[in-house]
């Protein structure tokens, strides 16, 4: 697996996002410099271009910029972020009729433009995969688009914190869930198999985590799983699946000191991934 940084911090809805953006440099440093593509970011914040998601204009650039390097070479790459509106390239990228994509994440990032109180383009990736309100959210990348995500093929892993909005669209569209209060890694190859999907894409936000175990979140939720069942689970899913592709985002160290002391079990999820 090939690694591909993207220090995007302009999908996020924090006043602290450039935290997200050291928090990928911090992940790059360890990783295998021949093995790996830094994604160079827009440095402005961007326009909305007339829409309701703010920064758009650079979320844009950047997701074109992360397709074309995916596409310069067929290996599975693991994508590093920044905010999670990284995933949308990577995702459609990676995404076949039998994949999968098992979302470890403490937001389930289901909103609209039109139901996102943030504007944030992070909070809304997941429904643009779906391809659901596509008159309110434009195209991300030109020319042909590309098949949506089917909501049946999502597996939502340790998520907590929906708005109504999301809550609604989850069970409207049966959304398949597994809870962080008995998450266990055959639940979550279980939830999988059920879709019919013989691939999976796995995407890891950092906030699944408890907030116990790793210090660099821009926003803890409490109740998250700890890194040795998400580890475990990432292992029950290889063993079971074709890993096609992951993503792991949302790491933001107040400073190098703490990015160091939360390196260990970022690198632990890494390998988990990569090996």
């Amino acid at each position: 697996m090939r690694f591909v940084v993207v220090p995007q911090w302009q999908g996020s809805p924090s006043s602290r996002a450039m935290r997200l953006a050291e928090g990928a440099y911090a992940i790059l440093g360890d990783l295998p410099a021949k093995a790996t593509t830094l994604v160079e970011v827009p440095v402005g914040a961007g326009d909305s271009l007339g829409t309701r998601i703010h920064r758009l204009s650079s979320v844009l650039s950047i997701a074109e910029a992360v397709g074309r390097e995916l596409r310069s070479d067929d290996s599975p790459a693991l994508v590093v972020g920044g905010d999670c509106g990284v995933e949308y390239a990577a995702v459609r990228h990676a995404l076949t009729p039998r994949t999968a994509v098992v979302w470890f994440d403490a937001h389930p990032d289901l909103h609209s433009p039109r139901s996102s109180e943030s504007g944030a383009f992070s909070g809304m990736v997941l429904r643009a995969l779906i391809g659901d309100a596509t008159d309110e959210m434009p195209s991300l990348e030109p020319g042909p688009v590309a098949e949506p995500l089917d909501p049946s093929r999502v597996v939502l892993a340790g998520t907590r914190t929906f708005d109504d909005a999301e809550d609604l669209y989850v069970e409207s569209r049966r959304v398949r869930s597994v809870s962080s209060l008995d998450l266990a890694p055959d639940d979550v190859v279980a939830a999988v198999a059920d879709s019919g999907a013989t691939e999976v894409y796995i995407h890891i936000d950092l906030d699944v985590l408890d907030p116990g175990s790793l210090d660099g979140l821009l926003a803890p939720q409490p109740f998250g799983i700890e890194p040795a069942v998400l580890i475990s689970t990432i292992a029950a899913l290889k063993a079971r699946f074709t890993l096609v592709g992951a993503g792991l985002c949302s790491f933001a160290p107040v400073d190098a000191a703490h990015a160091s002391d939360d390196m260990g079990t970022i690198l632990r999820i890494v390998g988990a991934l990569s090996r």
